[in-house]
């Protein structure tokens, strides 16, 4: 039986819910996504909106600009709004370059150069221009800085984390960045405890019930910034099986009535949280062979648990399917997953043929 809080997670998460209409609304909504795998994290937009999202709609706005990714809490890469670009930034990158910086020193990255490279890759993204990694990396080697790998990765992330640069279009399949000020010119700046207050709020309003561990460990803040959140929201406490969960905001929208879910891998359901009491992360034989979490592969979801994975292969004509079951799946939840896939199928707008 799914508990209560997983219950209540999916619905808050609007994956049970009656969906938002636009891709920034999901993102909005949930504060930010990670999204670090492009193509899956797509569909976790998707899956998130109303019934018949088009993947096209999704990769729409990314291209105009209505939602960005950017590297921001702990760090990893995730979507973001551009209204909430800079001030999301703004709190929680202090803590990400202190944690950086110990690699950035076995990396002979030091914080002149740093500061000399986002100047040079500043003035590249100058007039509107939109450079991939490697065509800011030759910009660099001109100026005199032969940075490529490793280091040009994070010289491009310093430069994020400083609000300089973010995402830009994308240029076939590359990925291309563009000045912050371009992309985001009317990013919003907050002092420090409004913009704590309001991460707090979107994140036990569309991730709760949740934990205080829980929220450090999604922000990469301090447990004192938590606690400090929570207050100013006056959050709701839930005692649960002897755990201490907080809730911010009434339930939003409609319920829909689905058991059965295909959640994309780093899907914010599994990895938003530090506590796996409520949903425990199993694995599949597979992923026992290999050390790996479930929370680090598509996952197949019924009643708020994990259930068994899936993966996708692309074919000429079809997308190829394989679930994964971790046990017999009843009568309604293979009707379920038949109802996932047709989902899914619709929002790619191509043909999947599942083997289980």
């Amino acid at each position: 039986m799914p508990s209560a809080i997983a219950t209540e997670r999916l619905h808050n998460q609007q994956i049970t819910s009656a969906g938002l209409r636009r891709p920034e609304d999901v993102v909005k909504w949930l504060g930010a996504v990670q999204a670090q795998e492009y193509e899956p994290a797509k569909w976790a937009l998707g899956l998130r909106m109303r019934d018949g999202a088009l993947e096209r709609e999704v990769e729409r706005a990314f291209e105009e600009g209505r939602i960005l990714r950017t590297h921001v809490m702990r760090p990893t890469w995730h979507f973001v709004t551009p209204a909430d670009i800079r001030w999301l930034t703004e709190l929680t990158a202090p803590r990400v370059q202190r944690l950086m910086a110990t690699y950035q020193r076995q990396l002979e990255l030091d914080a002149d150069l740093l500061v000399r490279a986002t100047g040079i890759v500043e003035r590249a993204l100058a007039d509107r221009r939109h450079l991939t990694r490697n065509e800011l990396g030759e910009r660099l080697r001109r100026k005199g800085h032969a940075l490529n790998g490793i280091r040009l990765a994070h010289v491009a992330m310093y430069a994020e984390l400083e609000r300089v640069i973010c995402s830009g279009p994308r240029r076939g399949r590359q990925f291309t960045y563009a000045l912050l000020a371009e992309r985001a010119p009317k990013a919003e700046r907050v002092s420090r405890d409004e913009a704590l207050m309001t991460l707090a709020q979107r994140y036990f309003a569309s991730h709760g019930p949740a934990t205080i561990r829980d929220f450090v460990w999604w922000s990469g803040l301090v447990t004192a910034d938590a606690k400090r959140g929570l207050e100013m929201n006056k959050a709701r406490c839930i005692e649960h099986d002897g755990q201490t969960y907080w809730t911010i905001g009434p339930r939003r929208g409609a319920r829909r009535d689905r058991r059965v879910h295909l959640l994309p891998i780093y899907d914010e359901y599994l990895v938003a949280y530090r506590d796996r009491e409520a949903v425990p992360h199993r694995p599949t034989l597979a992923a026992v062979r290999s050390n790996d979490p479930v929370s680090f592969r598509h996952s197949l979801v019924i009643g708020g648990q994990v259930a068994g994975t899936w993966r996708t292969t692309q074919r000429s004509s079809a997308v190829m399917m394989e679930a994964v079951a971790l046990r017999q799946l009843t009568g309604r939840e293979q009707r379920g997953l038949r109802e996932a896939v047709r989902l899914y199928e619709r929002f790619l707008c191509t043909t999947v043929e599942v083997v289980t």
